[in-house]
């Protein structure tokens, strides 16, 4: 092996720098997540499959021993005479023939015995057991040691690439991509199958080495059958393949062929094993083919990739625009006075008594502070009926943008097919706001109702004993403080501006006769921030059932970007060493 191609090795700089290009190449296919359900994306994901496959299963184990024995794998269609051809070929059994259609059995690989170190986990097909016995099991590689099969060949028996069994089929398209040489078998009943030619197609696509074999071939078909196979080929870019035909003929009790059946066959296979050139010109051919053919492939995964990361960022602007405008909504109608009405407002007239209260704020403002003691009406318990009136509104209006949230993000959803499919997907209704929301948005609204009253706690603390405070008690001055931050942009008109402006102005005066003007302002401030991120929280965490969705597909922005660096990076190497390779030769 002392003329292999100095380009073509592994210890070499070059060789090392292939592998390891490689290997990122597979690390970043294996990183790519294709959940959503788009057009094309079926053959995309096997596509994705397929190339990680013959990265493990052949292009990164053949580079790392390049000087391996050449693999020969035997494929084709059902009852095309397989197992029986490569019994032939080593002249004995090796490998049992199916006797029923279809049958299951793991592929035997047939080598010589001082080639048995090239064959174990890490060189071909590392996820298979390796087995030295007769087997059923798909997921085991029989291994046959052999002094029939020459040193530097290794011949694989592979299931029908047409069986009813879909491991059957699968394990074949996996096999044949980890194959330097593919033997396609096929008869003379068979060779115009439609499923056989799909595979070729691929192997001329990866400009694969391929020899076909014509088998049982009756003698007076064997010129009409032999020249037309030979046009398909050409025509389907396999003109260089050699073709050798195997005439039909009596098989011995063991269930062998004639020898000078399969000569030819066996001839130029050994011719392959003893020249190191021969070999490797096969072995370079397919190799090189696969590296082309992953690299350009890569770049289809990644626009997928692309289309992915794209569905899933309109998906998530989607569902993060339907809560932001919830968000917004509750702000805006918990500061602009619309909860200063109905109910809330009825309470807050009880408690001060607003309609002498409010002649007295139209003509006598200036001298309020000293009066409000003497005109505020309310008692302890018609300040609580307004924590309670002021409890059910901020809850209602928060449970109804939440569920007007929740119908707009399904609603765009579903008008999109990827989300549409994650929707059906979901295991609960996102249209809807969580079957616990109402708990926890009462719970928000009680918890910021205590954090108000301990806001007037605290900051009354050396006014305690005031006549001002204990007029209104703490109950009292909470709830004037609220209804100071539901007005706090006046932003109702009509006849409500009044009445909500009024309610408003009353609050703030209760509170600036105890607190002062500056300390009003504070205190207002931050019980509207306190509300507003206490809301936010609740429709954030009612987001997350979207996003948290969207989160659990794994889907990177970085993975297509990736991709393409890493075949870039593939072609750039084998540009470099194309001029290298035409010196040598």
């Amino acid at each position: 092996m002392s003329d292999q191609p100095q380009s073509m090795k592994p210890e070499t700089a070059e060789g090392t720098q292939m592998v390891t290009a490689m290997v990122r190449l597979r690390g970043a296919l294996q990183e790519v997540r294709l959940p959503l359900e788009m057009p094309g994306i079926e053959q995309e994901r096997s596509s994705q499959r397929e190339m990680v496959d013959q990265l493990e299963d052949y292009v990164i184990p053949r580079l790392m021993t390049i000087d391996a024995p050449l693999l020969a794998v035997v494929g084709g269609s059902t009852g095309a005479g397989k197992s029986t051809l490569v019994n032939s070929l080593v002249g004995h059994k090796v490998t049992q023939p199916g006797v029923l259609r279809p049958t299951t059995r793991s592929p035997v690989l047939v080598h010589n015995p001082a080639d048995a170190r090239w064959f174990g986990h890490d060189r071909l097909l590392p996820e298979l057991e390796r087995v030295n016995r007769q087997t059923d099991d798909p997921d085991a590689l029989q291994l046959v040691p052999t002094d029939a099969v020459p040193i530097g060949l290794a011949i694989l028996d592979a299931p029908d690439i047409d069986s009813v069994v879909a491991a059957n089929r699968t394990l074949a398209a996996q096999l044949l991509a980890a194959a330097d040489l593919w033997l396609f078998v096929t008869s003379a009943a068979r060779y115009a199958d439609q499923v056989p030619w799909d595979f070729l197609r691929q192997a001329a696509e990866r400009s694969a080495a391929v020899a076909i074999v014509l088998d049982r071939t009756p003698p007076d078909a064997v010129e009409t059958v032999s020249t037309h196979l030979a046009r398909m080929l050409a025509s389907r870019g396999l003109k260089d393949s050699p073709l050798f035909v195997v005439h039909e003929g009596p098989v011995s009790e063991e269930g062998l062929l004639e020898a000078e059946a399969v000569a030819e066959i066996r001839s130029w296979l050994d011719a392959l094993a003893e020249d190191a050139d021969a070999r490797s010109a096969v072995v370079r051919q397919t190799l090189d083919g696969a590296i082309r053919t992953l690299a350009r492939r890569t770049h289809a995964v990644a626009d997928a990739a692309t289309e992915q990361v794209d569905a899933v960022r309109r998906l998530r602007e989607d569902a993060n625009a339907a809560y932001d405008q919830a968000v917004k909504a509750v702000s805006e109608a918990s500061a602009d006075g619309t909860l200063l009405r109905g109910e809330v407002l009825a309470r807050w007239q009880e408690f001060v008594g607003t309609g002498e209260l409010l002649k007295s704020l139209e003509t006598r403002v200036g001298w309020l502070r000293d009066r409000l003691v003497n005109v505020v009406k309310g008692k302890p318990q018609q300040a609580e009926r307004v924590t309670v009136a002021v409890e059910s509104g901020l809850e209602t209006l928060i449970l109804e943008h939440a569920e007007a949230a929740a119908e707009r993000a399904e609603a765009s959803w579903r008008s999109f097919a990827p989300g549409h499919a994650l929707l059906a997907d979901a295991g609960e209704d996102l249209g809807r706001a969580s079957r616990d929301f109402r708990r926890r948005a009462e719970r928000a609204v009680r918890d910021w109702q205590s954090d108000v009253l301990e806001m007037v706690r605290t900051e009354g603390a050396d006014k305690r004993t005031t006549a001002r405070f204990l007029a209104f008690g703490v109950n009292g001055l909470s709830v004037a403080l609220m209804v100071v931050v539901f007005a706090h942009t006046a932003g109702v008109t009509g006849a409500e501006a009044g009445i909500a402006g009024g309610s408003a102005v009353i609050g703030q005066k209760l509170l600036e006769a105890v607190f002062g003007d500056q300390a009003v302002r504070t205190l207002a401030e931050r019980a509207r921030r306190d509300l507003e991120l206490k809301v936010a929280d609740l429709l954030d965490a009612e987001r997350r059932r979207y996003l948290d969705l969207l989160d659990s597909l794994q889907v990177s922005p970085e993975v297509p970007d990736k991709l393409r660096a890493a075949s870039r990076r593939i072609d750039d190497l084998r540009f470099a060493a194309k001029p290298r390779e035409g010196m040598q030769a």
